[in-house]
Parts: structure tokens; sequence; C-alpha cells
């Protein structure tokens, strides 16, 4: 089969060559249906996660020994199954997450890691599903147990995990904020009927959501969900209600935040880690419930996912380097046989 193998630590957006960590394989074996309760899935989507970027970097928390295939959620159609296998047949289109190994034709996963994507949903769509989305929603939904009426206060809102935030604030009933950078960005987030949405390259972030609030007769924010990390959310702090929520996702600004314990004792504040694939290992439960949630919401059309990039295993380094330089206004996606689309930027 066909794989993308990172063989080295390195820049995964420099062209594919001797130099480039990543390289194709065509002569990949095809992973095993080895054990009783094995899915093989024939692969048609795979999502490009910042952490993905970060794994090949060497930068991410989990450091897999080389070589390996990258990737972790995907779509696609069931090709195999073990003997002990009860929910699913050859045939049914599925999604899934894994931590490594969906940058190839072939995936084996166990069925009970398997979600049925239900009729009418987008197959590419549903495999830029599960970490994105689940982020969002175990952080939003389980952690903060965000309310409606309640304000919401999404930064990098214009990325994969950001943007899967401010729509599930919405279908929760919240009054969502969004922050981006760029005109481009921001006209799209408004496009989503948000109730506010900032340009941080245009003047004071802090300013326009205060003259926001006042307007609205609103005294702050009660959920910070913040990817970005750095000055950005540090400044975000200042509009934090008593009692409010901070959800840390991740850093990709490059900077980790301080959060003043002293202040969040005299606020309240609750402080919320996300790394949602510990998960898996700690709650998997918590993962299933929210994924079935959120493919329900999906076909309902409560959520829409929207794939601004989309490239095939030989353009892998423009599809990082979409990721690397925030290109993307939602998710970037690898695709194989003919679910390839255009990127829509």
């Amino acid at each position: 089969m066909e794989a993308l193998v990172c063989k080295s630590i390195g820049d995964p957006t420099l062209p594919l060559s001797e130099k480039s960590p990543i390289s194709i394989a065509t002569e990949h074996p095809i992973p095993a249906v080895d054990f009783p309760t094995a899915v093989r899935v024939r692969v048609k989507a795979s999502s490009l996660n910042y952490a993905n970027y970060l794994q090949i970097l060497g930068k991410y928390q989990e450091k897999p020994p080389l070589p390996f295939i990258p990737g972790s959620d995907f779509s696609g159609v069931v090709e195999a199954i073990g003997d002990g296998v009860s929910k699913f047949k050859v045939g049914d289109p599925v999604c899934s997450f894994a931590a490594l190994g969906t940058y190839a034709e072939f995936a084996v996963v166990d069925e009970k890691d398997l979600f049925l994507v239900p009729d009418g949903c987008d197959l590419v769509a549903a495999g830029a599903l599960p970490v994105a989305f689940g982020t969002s929603h175990v952080a939003l939904v389980h952690r903060a147990q965000l309310k409606p009426g309640q304000v919401l206060l999404v930064l990098g809102a214009a990325g994969g995990v950001g943007l899967s935030a401010v729509q599930i604030g919405k279908a929760c009933g919240a009054i969502v904020i969004a922050v981006a950078r760029g005109e481009e960005k921001v006209r799209f987030l408004k496009s989503l009927d948000l109730d506010h949405v900032v340009d941080l390259s245009k003047g004071s972030v802090i300013e326009s959501v205060k003259k926001f609030l006042k307007a609205r007769k609103l005294k702050g924010v009660d959920v910070l969900y913040d990817p970005v990390g750095g000055k950005l959310m540090k400044e975000s702090m200042k509009l934090l209600n008593w009692g409010a929520n901070i959800l840390v996702i991740g850093f990709a600004s490059g900077e980790v935040p301080v959060i003043p314990a002293n202040i969040a004792l005299v606020k309240n504040w609750t402080v919320h880690g996300l790394y949602w694939g510990s998960y898996k290992i700690h709650r998997p439960e918590v993962l299933a419930d929210s994924l079935k949630e959120l493919l329900s919401w999906l076909s309902r059309g409560l959520i829409t996912i929207h794939i601004s990039h989309s490239y095939n295993l030989t353009e892998a380094n423009l599809a990082f380097s979409a990721i690397k330089e925030r290109k993307a206004i939602g998710k970037v996606m690898l695709t194989f046989g003919d679910q390839r689309v255009r990127s829509k930027l």
C-alpha cells in the first residue's frame, strides 16, 4: 500500500526529497486483521492537526520511535473484519482515530474505536471530525459544562479546533465571541452568524470585546477557549468573570502562558488542561459518547466541517505548510482515490 512515512525528525514542509523527514512508501505492508475485533478500513481521508505537524518536528509530548506513519483521525470504508466483529460489515462508511498510522491507504482499528458515519454525511468531512471537534466537545461540554446564555471567548477561532469550538458553542446556546487574524478569516467567521468577531490585526482585542459586552449588558466572559497561548491568553484573562472556566487547549503561538494562581484564587477560576488523546486511555467512554453526539449533530446540520485545503500524499509537504503558515480556515486533509477535492482557498 501507499503510505507517508516519517523517517527522521525535521520540517515536513520541505519539498519531498532526501532532505525531507517524510517520504512516500509505495510498497508498505498492508496492516493485518490479526485479532478478533480488528477492522481494516480503506482510508478515504485523514486530517492534519497541529499535533501531527509538531510530532514530525519532534516537539510533541508523544515521540514514537522512527520510522513511523503519522496520522490520527480518518474516515473510510470497512474492507475486512475479524471473526469477533459484530457491529460492522464490509462496505460500511466509518470514521475513527488512532495514535498513529492513518496517512496510509489502509488502517486497522478495534471495532470499539470505530464509528458508523450516518447517511447523508460527507465521508471526507467525517474524517476531519474526531480530533478537532472531539477536543472542543469534550472541553466545552464535558469539562466546562457550557450552558445556554454563557459567554464563550474562542481564541484562534479560524483554525481547526477554534472553528469547531465556535460551532459547538452556538449549538450549546452560548454567546460566542471569536478572535482571529486577518480579513479573510474574520469575514468567514462573520458568515457563521456568531455574536461578535474580532480581528486580531486591527486594534485591541480587549477593547473590542469590552465594547461588545457593554452593548449587550454582559458582565464578562464565562468560558475562555485557548489553543493559542502567549500574550493573547494573558490579555484575555482580564475579561473573565468570577467563577470562569479556562480551557487550555494548546500553544500554537509557541509560548506557554502563565496563569497567576493568586488571581485564579480570588476570582474562583477553574483551569482545565485538555489533552484529548489521553481520554482514550483514562476515560474512553467519554470519547465514545462525545463522538456519537457529534456525528448526530453533523447529520442534523447543527455543525458543519469546513475543509479549506485538501491534498494527496505526494503533496503532503504543502499540506503541512498550510498548517505551519496558518493558511487554513478550518481543516486540512490528506485524501485518497476519488475523494480528492481541490483547495477552497
